[in-house]
């Protein structure tokens, strides 16, 4: 399984972006896939995660309400959109995926067996 992640950038405070997370190598709805995000000296931190057929969501207290994941089956890519963004959303953000047990609430990194390279996302004051 390969996983892609694009659409970082720099984006003022109050502002809005979208990730995209490309998934290939396997059948899509045999996987939920997550957003992990990494500040400089902080552990990952799950973001939001969405279930193999895209009926169930779950997000980290910290973005509720601000960002939406959402699956596109048809793409075979998950998407996390970021609004209200703030200074402490700077980070360099993961998509991750898993079979098996895992589903939209895994929130444990170790879980997930199948991770992107990062895209950076930097939001300014």
């Amino acid at each position: 399984v390969q996983l892609q992640a694009s659409g970082g950038g720099v984006v003022q405070a109050g502002g809005s972006l979208r990730l995209f997370c490309g998934v290939s190598g396997r059948t899509f709805r045999n996987l939920a896939v997550a957003w992990f995000r990494q500040a400089p000296g902080m552990e990952r931190e799950f973001i939001a995660g969405i279930s193999r057929l895209g009926n169930t969501k779950y997000y980290a207290d910290s973005v509720k309400g601000r960002f939406t994941i959402s699956s596109d089956s048809a793409k075979n890519t998950v998407a996390l959109e970021m609004k209200s963004v703030k200074p402490e959303d700077t980070a360099l953000y993961y998509c991750a995926a898993g079979g098996g047990i895992i589903t939209s609430s895994t929130r444990d990194p170790r879980a997930y067996a199948y991770w992107g390279q990062g895209t950076l996302v930097t939001v300014s004051s």
